[in-house]
């Protein structure tokens, strides 16, 4: 899968048009089937009024709703050795043509190449097209982050071709949203935001913007789902639709059919580039707040409550011994967190925030929402247990950048004393002073040592790799093989299916569900 972002490729471009012709079916001439008996015959399907409610022209709404939206064009200059960071929009190096070898051409665009690679070649000015759309009279735009991201100079045109520069109010990275101003000396025409929580799969929408670079394209299509996750952030919460977005679209508006923005273009799903019907906007719902604070603050804080979670899956749920998959797993609770103060733990699960359920992918996005200082009721899973917790929300640090220098070599052969774990095809040993320093471990890691993973085996299919540290098995701490051996034997006993290994690694701490065989570990 590829998802790219809909910004202007910034390479030269090159376009064929496809005239895509259509005709109305023929009449069918076959004579009419019999009647169908009253008493087998249903009555033809009624449509709720609203659901009926198809135009005949998006023209009078386009209208309205094409001088708000705007051009947004970038200038970055690129200096020798710098990378102009275009990600999947295309790369703004002019490519060599594929001349005959040893012709004249080829020495001379290789020689060309060459000297824009060199240190002393002068800087490129790079430049890029996206969409915006104007949410304030007085010159307040909104667009996309990676749109904006490393400009020297933001240019925007108006629908009648006046040219405005634009200064950067706030940007935020991890929603790709970015809020722009521009001066201008009469007020400018602006589109108010709607309810993203009220659009349904199936209604219609309106996606207008500068499909490469083609200003003021207007195109139509439905909701296709709602709350996507592209993993393209921890937020993630889309709006798909099949209304054709293409590079270029990034930033603009989605429309409903009152006019209201529900969401901004920032994604499509396209193997070649081009839309293939499957693009991806960010709901007004959770844009508007982000946007407010970025006019207003240059900047977003989110509240955070300190934990890593995970999704409950089916396999998690059984060796919890929950009736169904629900919540979000703790996996790991920071040291003097909100949820450390409020005595939440490791293989807690959450399942409600302020009353309403969740799951692991939801519980960002929704702590992220509220307030630094606030108190939340969490109702979570505790070995067996419902139980209520009060919680006060902090805010969200800075994202950290030192990690654990790469991976862990894989050991050669297992440690001296190991355990095989009979069935799930891994052994373990003690943790021991070579472990700690071939490892990196921290002096005072506690837990038991893979030190081997068979190849094929479930160990192996769920990401375990020598080196890692089981730290508990079925929410109970583990410091020796034995340790392990007693909680597997236990497991047992109970008839469990599924158990559950608390395993940490160089990413951290995540749950790992293992289906529990028979025979104990030897």
């Amino acid at each position: 899968m590829s998802f790219r972002a809909a910004a202007f490729s910034r390479s030269c471009l090159a376009m064929g048009l496809v005239t895509a012709l259509g005709g109305h079916a023929a009449q069918a001439a076959d004579p009419a089937p019999a009647p169908v008996p009253a008493a087998a015959s249903t009555a033809p399907l009624r449509l709720p009024g609203e659901g009926r409610n198809m135009p005949d022209s998006f023209a009078d709404l386009a209208a309205k709703l094409l001088p708000a939206v705007v051009n947004v064009s970038t200038t970055e200059m690129v200096r020798p050795g710098e990378d102009d960071d275009d990600g999947d929009d295309g790369d703004s190096t002019p490519q060599v043509p594929n001349f005959p070898e040893g012709s004249p051409f080829e020495k001379f665009f290789h020689d060309f190449m060459n000297r824009q690679d060199t240190p002393n070649a002068p800087p490129r000015k790079m430049q890029a097209l996206g969409s915006g759309f104007i949410i304030d009279p007085s010159g307040v735009i909104v667009t996309n982050n990676h749109v904006v991201r490393h400009a020297d100079q933001i240019t925007i045109t108006l629908q009648d071709n006046t040219v405005l520069k634009a200064r950067l109010l706030g940007h935020d990275d991890r929603t790709d949203l970015a809020v722009l101003k521009v001066d201008s000396p009469k007020p400018l025409p602006a589109v108010p935001f709607g309810d993203s929580d009220h659009a349904r799969v199936g209604d219609w929408v309106l996606a207008i913007g500068n499909p490469f670079g083609l200003s003021g394209t207007v195109t139509a299509g439905i909701v296709s789902s709602r709350g996507r996750n592209i993993e393209q952030g921890p937020y993630d919460d889309f709006i798909q639709t099949d209304a054709p977005i293409n590079k270029g679209n990034s930033g603009g508006p989605l429309f409903n059919l009152n006019g209201e923005v529900i969401g901004i273009n920032t994604a499509i799903f396209s193997p070649s580039g081009g839309s293939i019907g499957i693009g991806f906007s960010i709901p007004s719902a959770e844009a508007q707040g982000i946007i407010d604070q970025l006019r207003h603050h240059g900047r977003v804080t989110r509240g955070w409550i300190g934990v890593r979670i995970q999704d409950v899956t089916q396999e998690i749920a059984d060796g919890l011994g929950l009736k169904s998959p629900h919540g979000a797993l703790i996996a790991g609770v920071e040291p003097k967190g909100p949820a450390a103060v409020a005595h939440l733990q490791t293989g807690d699960v959450i399942q409600s925030l302020n009353g309403k359920d969740i799951d692991g992918r939801a519980l960002p996005r929704l702590v992220a929402e509220l307030a630094g200082g606030s108190v939340a009721h969490l109702g979570i899973w505790r070995k067996g247990q419902q139980m209520n917790v009060a919680i006060t929300i902090g805010a969200l640090p800075e994202e950290k950048t030192d990690k654990a220098d790469g991976a862990a070599a894989p050991a050669k052969k297992p440690a001296q004393g190991s355990m095989a774990i009979t069935g799930m095809g891994f052994t373990v040993g003690e943790i021991d002073d070579i472990a700690r320093q071939k490892y990196n471990m921290a002096e005072g890691q506690k837990g038991v040592l893979v030190t081997g993973v068979t190849d094929d085996s479930p160990a192996a299919e769920r990401g375990l790799r020598p080196g890692d540290v089981v730290t508990e098995v079925q929410q109970s701490a583990v410091n020796t093989p034995a340790d392990l051996r007693r909680q597997l034997d236990a497991a047992r006993a109970q008839h469990r299916k599924t158990v559950l290994f608390l395993v940490q690694n160089s990413d951290g701490l995540r749950w790992v569900p293992f289906p529990l065989p028979d025979g104990g570990g030897h």
